[in-house]
């Protein structure tokens, strides 16, 4: 037992004073005889024996009368069993990405977690409550009330271990009480490595009900004919034993189709034929699981011709102008010598056909020309000079040309996952007929190959920039060095690599994805782009680029859906903005790998336990109880012992 005031328990020996005075009032029994009795009043008959009893029993009474006061002011108390934790720091962590949307025995487990916090949160209980996307330090239930029964879904993806890097950069002289809410959708170890111990974080894991969800997951161009665009939505369920599900297609909020689709497999492709121009709209489902995976935003621009020039002899180039067809670009070629370099910066793509040198003067104006956003693609020479070539292309990063090896190699590897290749294929060939050089450049990069040699070196690699990107050649491809322009993979390699950062297919950007996006517009320094939709506007961080601006959007917008770019009121771009799908699958709940950390069924349960283990005992409350009992006990003994 402890006691808070224990001065007070000095006054103990003021309890002989009472001894004392009991002692000096004891008196003997006289004898006194009377004449006549007849006068007196009846008087009751109090022996020795009985006044001695009555005496000590009082005495006793008035002693532990007096101790138990004492005791009930110097506060006694049984010290909790956690109470070296008693003045922790609390901080919450509240899970409010999309799959908290699921469905728990009481609700939506987001909706469900922020009624328990305003209904258990002792009002007297400071706390720090940190979300996805918001922070409030150091507050009470009191003053975030509103803040959580305004709470939204966040766009931004669970990331225990930035929230908690948060917690720990706020320094404190006290130690913290990490209290998580999350139904660890998407939760791995890695997110777990800033949880230290020490500062015993807790875990509350709401469950979901309803594992079933069907989410859109993208949207892309499948066929372009005459008059009409083929585009894909690709559609994914999580789960087993899925219903029909119907969806629709809009186009600046009209309805132009609507179908049912049968999810057979866990992914499936839907085709739907639109008209060959602008579209501004969305794909919309009707599910029982998630609603913010239920829509996909995407644009689609009217589509302009893009300008290419190929710098070399014309011989060289004729497979070229094959590829790059006059319904699609501008395309031009032109000997070095011919070259106009004041038209090199309105193209879009430059390619180096076979140049036996690269003088300087070109070589200043396509670093230039990469910087502000344009493709590059260079193809050697036999007889290019190795020196020459490396003080051009270190210019855009760290590629070397070595030594020319001149034996037949055949090209045998495609990298399907590389940005040249990425959704060109419907399924990984490996049977296709290999093509070969009969000489080639020893090529030392540290940018993935998207073309390999039966050998492992490098055919073709691409050094990639947040703009733009320099695909290389390790080899001459005229006829008489290779077969490649005879290859299948000619013309898919040619076409991606010239459209590369080029927005003539879907619009539907990821809202967190900081890829820069680029828009095409002449516009002056002092020009501002400003992206707006129906119930958000905003500017996001911007860098003219000649005839082109470069715009990266962070975390914005807040909520997915169709925008466009204004400059002041001039219409530019429209724009589509759409969720992470990364919350889609409920089933990746990963709460198996917290069997290391505490788990606590409820809110209710936290603070009760909080409570329970953490607040003293205070016993002195039943010390004034026993005051007042034994307070009785002396007035009984004065009434009614004899």
């Amino acid at each position: 037992m402890h006691f808070k005031h224990p001065e007070i328990l000095y006054f103990l020996f003021l309890l002989i004073v009472p001894i004392l005075v009991h002692l000096f009032q004891l008196r003997r029994f006289k004898k006194e005889y009377f004449t006549n009795v007849r006068f007196l009043k009846a008087l009751s008959i109090q022996t020795r024996k009985s006044s001695k009893i009555k005496k000590w029993l009082l005495l006793t009474c008035r002693l532990l009368l007096l101790t138990c006061i004492i005791i009930a002011f110097a506060q006694p108390f049984f010290e909790s069993k956690d109470s070296k934790n008693a003045n922790n720091e609390l901080y919450i962590i509240l899970d409010n990405s999309f799959s908290m949307q699921a469905k728990g025995k009481k609700g939506e487990l987001l909706k469900r977690a922020v009624q328990e916090l305003l209904e258990e949160t002792p009002e007297n209980v400071n706390f720090s409550l940190l979300t996805n996307s918001e922070n409030y330090w150091n507050t009470d239930i009191k003053s975030v009330r509103s803040a959580l029964q305004n709470l939204k879904y966040s766009a931004t993806p669970f990331q225990l271990d930035n929230i908690t890097a948060k917690i720990k950069a706020h320094k404190s002289a006290f130690k913290k009480d990490i209290v998580i809410i999350t139904d660890a959708v998407g939760l791995d170890k890695k997110q777990l490595k800033n949880s230290d111990a020490t500062d015993s974080p807790l875990f509350i894991i709401p469950k979901a009900e309803q594992k079933n969800n069907v989410s859109i997951d993208s949207v892309f161009i499948n066929k372009t004919l005459e008059n009409f665009h083929e585009i894909s939505v690709q559609i994914s369920g999580y789960g087993d034993d899925f219903n029909p599900i119907p969806i629709s297609l809009y186009n600046e909020n009209k309805l132009i189709a609507k179908t049912i689709v049968t999810l057979d497999t866990k992914k499936k492709n839907l085709n739907f034929t639109i008209p060959k121009q602008s579209f501004h709209g969305y794909f919309s489902i009707v599910d029982n699981g998630l609603s913010y995976d239920n829509t996909l935003y995407f644009s689609i621009s009217k589509t302009k011709k893009n300008n290419i020039i190929s710098i070399g002899e014309p011989a060289k180039s004729n497979f070229l102008s094959r590829i790059y067809t006059s319904e699609e670009f501008n395309f031009n070629n032109y000997t070095l010598s011919a070259l106009d370099y004041n038209k090199l910066e309105e193209q879009n793509t430059i390619i180096l056909n076979e140049l036996d040198e690269i003088p300087q003067a070109l070589a200043t104006t396509l670093k230039s020309f990469v910087e502000k956003g344009g493709n590059l693609i260079v193809i050697p020479s036999a007889i290019s000079s190795i020196t020459n070539m490396n003080s051009f292309m270190s210019n855009f990063g760290n590629l070397k040309f070595n030594s020319l090896e001149n034996k037949e190699k055949l090209i045998t590897k495609i990298n399907f996952n590389h940005p040249i290749f990425n959704s060109v294929f419907e399924n990984k060939v490996t049977n296709f007929q290999y093509p070969k050089t009969k000489s080639s450049f020893v090529l030392s990069s540290s940018s993935p190959a998207a073309l390999s040699y039966e050998d492992q070196s490098v055919f073709l690699t691409s050094i990639a920039n947040s703009v733009s990107a320099v695909a290389v050649f390790a080899a001459p491809i005229n006829t008489e060095n290779s077969n490649f322009q005879q290859s299948p993979l000619i013309v898919p390699t040619f076409y991606k690599m010239a459209m590369n950062n080029q927005n003539n297919g879907v619009n539907a950007l990821t809202i967190g994805n900081n890829y820069p996006h680029l828009t095409e517009a002449s516009l002056n320094k002092d020009a501002i782009l400003t992206v707006k939709g129906l119930d958000e506007q905003f500017i996001p961080i911007q860098q003219i680029l000649n005839n082109k601006v470069k715009m990266t959007f962070n975390d914005y917008p807040e909520q997915a859906g169709n925008f466009s770019i204004y400059n002041k009121k001039e219409w530019i771009e429209n724009i589509s903005f759409n969720y992470n799908r990364t919350e889609s699958d409920l089933a990746s709940a990963n709460d198996n790998i917290l069997s290391d950390y505490k788990t606590i069924e409820s809110i209710p349960s936290l603070f009760d336990s909080l409570q329970t283990d953490r607040t003293d005992n205070q016993i002195w409350k039943w010390f004034v109880i026993f005051a007042l009992l034994f307070l009785i006990t002396e007035m009984a003994i004065i009434r009614f012992v004899k």
